[in-house]
């Protein structure tokens, strides 16, 4: 059965979605994009995304095209009209239409568009057993707390990731990891403490990962926000990543070393057992 997908006010079959050949996000990747998940037919911390996408809109200059409110709305009516019980909802928010320029008109209207995906979260084979991870260098420009759709770089990552027979790639940048190609890198130390990068222009402020600190902190986990290397990682007694379409996910190798005994650890398992049941109940 056909998709139902959302374009600019309008709730249509997917293979009667469009839009023009002078999307801004078409010709420039002048457009930002959010994803959150869905389980039991229920958004998963939906508000984060939506305060997320607001900032991203807000530091490119583009206008929100609806209220936060008016937002969530066109999301439940996704849910509604495709019968997702479990997935992902995608957001695209560009500048809007206008014959190619760099420049741009302060008064175009934002082209919004929504869709959603289908998707086993919880009992996904990652989730039980863990993914490897390549390592590749970070090649991407310096607002990356900025959720736009310039993703090239994240595309090279994943295909050369995929060619190493792995499922994300952890890119580095002086010396230093900075993310995963579409999450959140976390290690957990020798002595149980959980490493992951503090928030900067050089990382996207992951929603998950916010939640995530959150559970961490409600089990009394201790939680460094500082960078690490490669070798700390492989140091590292676990190592796990997070995202709205992987949730909690081990990482059981890392550039061809396994990490630990090679197998997702207690306090990753910890973690994904009580993130999951708080995001559901709540």
């Amino acid at each position: 059965m056909s998709r139902i997908i959302y374009v600019n006010g309008k709730y249509v079959p997917e293979q009667d979605a469009s839009v023009s050949v002078f999307d801004r996000g078409l010709l420039f990747g002048d457009s930002i994009y959010e994803v959150t998940a869905v389980i039991e037919g229920r958004m998963i911390d939906n508000d984060l995304h939506l305060s997320r996408l607001q900032r991203s809109l807000a530091e490119l200059g583009i206008p929100m095209p609806a209220s936060i409110e008016g937002i969530a709305e066109i999301q439940n009516a996704l849910i509604t009209h495709n019968k997702l019980e479990e997935g992902l909802i995608y957001l695209q928010v560009t500048r809007g239409v206008a014959d190619r320029n760099f420049d741009y008109d302060d008064a175009s209207k934002p082209t919004l568009l929504g869709f959603t995906q289908a998707k086993d979260l919880r009992g996904a084979p990652a989730i039980r057993n863990g993914i490897r991870v390549a390592v590749v260098e970070d090649r991407r420009w310096a607002r990356r707390d900025i959720k736009t759709t310039m993703l090239l770089p994240q595309v090279q990552a994943k295909r050369e990731a995929k060619n190493q027979g792995c499922t994300e790639a952890w890119m580095v940048e002086d010396g230093f990891v900075t993310e995963g190609a579409s999450s959140t890198a976390y290690i957990v130390t020798a002595d149980g403490r959980i490493v992951t990068r503090p928030n900067s222009h050089a990382t996207l402020p992951g929603c998950t990962r916010r939640a995530l600190l959150s559970v961490a902190e409600t089990l009394g986990l201790t939680v460094d926000e500082a960078r690490f290397t490669i070798d700390d990682a492989l140091a590292a007694r676990e190592a796990f990543l997070t995202s709205a379409s992987s949730l909690v996910t081990p990482v059981i190798e890392i550039g061809g070393r396994s990490i630990g005994d090679g197998a997702p650890g207690p306090v990753t398992r910890l973690l994904q057992a009580t993130y999951l049941e708080l995001a559901q109940r709540t």
